[in-house]
């Protein structure tokens, strides 16, 4: 019966190149469809976490069920972790491409609605912000971002309109 918790179902080199693969593919899925996927987690975003994890395990693990098979793959999605976080903390290009650039969306009280719907930020995350900065309306705003992380940044203007 222990037997089979030591008994791979495939090379262990073809675990490695499993989860490599479905590592980059994920990873760029997720970087295209942008920062709100993954900055703020609402209930639906965590579902979808998890629907993947599922949708993906078959792609990873194939017919193995052994727990060095397990440990393989868990090593390599680690190391793989790793290694992009070494990758963009040296090259800031990497660190880019991979993480993205902070966007602007909102300068001295002028909102940028179209920058708002193509980072698909809804009105209500972008008034939650607002609140949390102590804006009660666009024309105290001076600068409103959407960080790397999908967290919204805003700074109030200082000054007569604030």
């Amino acid at each position: 019966m222990l037997d089979s918790l030591f008994d791979l179902g495939m090379p262990w080199w073809e675990f490695v190149i499993r989860a490599t693969a479905v590592y980059v593919v994920v990873l760029l899925m997720v970087r295209i469809t942008g920062k709100r996927a993954v900055g703020q987690f609402t209930p639906f975003d965590m579902l979808l976490i998890v629907l993947l994890g599922t949708a993906v395990q078959n792609s990873l693990i194939g017919d193995d069920v052994s727990l060095v098979g397990g440990l393989i793959l868990a090593a390599t999605l680690l190391a793989l972790n790793w290694l992009v976080g070494a990758l963009t903390a040296r090259h800031p290009a990497a660190d880019r491409w991979i993480e993205g650039e902070p966007v602007v969306l909102a300068r001295d009280g002028q909102v940028f609605w179209r920058v708002l719907r193509r980072e698909n930020v809804s009105r209500a995350d972008f008034d939650s912000a607002k609140r949390s900065a102590e804006c009660s309306d666009d024309a105290q705003i001076e600068i409103a971002v959407l960080e790397t992380s999908g967290q919204i940044t805003v700074i109030k203007r200082r000054g007569p309109s604030s």
